[in-house]
């Protein structure tokens, strides 16, 4: 079908990646974008580099594609040991390939759709760092404003969400590798790879919002054969979850 695929956030979980793939193919999209945050924190880095190189998609680069690439000096959020312990090893899995693809990342993408301008970035189109949810407005919204464009689309909070800001359409596509509930607590990842599909007829944009439970024993399986520090726990964060 005529659309475009909008992905983000694997965070190296091959598992989900998969499946939200195997979810696009079903419906028929033939057009995709990824919007950043492909690799860092799970325990199948290369395997979900590759994936994303198979595809030929642009893709946008994330605030933790980029800390791959090299640990920031003024983070807004404080970089761990643990952070670092899992960036070594992560950096470990890759080769060179893998750091040429990633360096090609770029930080907005440029799209038309059926004649509507679409704007592709991870947290917005000024910094991949940059934060939006539904309940800010002010401040928040001055970095989405004055862009020429009907649709804008970032990845970055993993949360599914859409409103208007402007004359755009706003869309989140939430997460494919680490999705959760904002209302649970404590907080559990649910085993749903999460993407968008826009659509463009008679000048409208619409967005259709895509959920695809995966099994969370594989994502468990290739955390205990992966050698990632602290696997147990990250495969652990699944367990409470439902089981699709």
């Amino acid at each position: 079908m005529r659309g475009l695929a909008l992905l983000s956030d694997q965070h190296g979980n091959d598992v989900a990646f998969r499946a939200a793939l195997d979810d696009v193919e079903r419906v028929g999209v033939e057009e995709i974008v990824c919007l950043g945050d492909v690799v860092q924190g799970g325990s199948e880095p290369a395997q979900t580099l590759d994936r994303l190189a198979a595809l030929g998609c642009e893709t946008v680069l994330g605030n933790a594609d980029a800390f791959l690439l090299e640990v920031p000096v003024d983070s807004p959020e404080p970089v761990t040991e643990r952070q670092l312990e899992v960036r070594e090893w992560t950096l470990s899995q890759l080769g060179s390939s893998h750091f040429e693809q990633m360096r090609a990342f770029t930080p907005v993408v440029h799209r038309k759709l059926d004649g509507a301008s679409l704007l592709l970035f991870h947290g917005s189109p000024r910094s991949y760092d940059d934060v939006l949810l539904p309940e800010l407005g002010g401040e928040a919204l001055e970095p989405f404003l004055g862009h020429d464009a009907a649709l804008l689309a970032g990845g970055h909070t993993h949360l599914q969400w859409t409103r208007r800001i402007g004359d755009a359409l706003y869309v989140n596509p939430g997460s494919i590798g680490i999705s959760y509930d904002r209302h649970a607590d404590p907080l559990v990842l649910r085993p749903l790879a999460e993407w968008a599909l826009v659509t463009v007829a008679d000048g409208t944009v619409a967005v259709e919002f895509c959920q695809v439970p995966y099994p969370v024993e594989e994502v468990e399986a290739a955390a205990k054969r992966s050698g990632r520090p602290y696997a147990d726990e990250w495969a652990a964060q699944w367990s409470a979850s439902p089981r699709p």
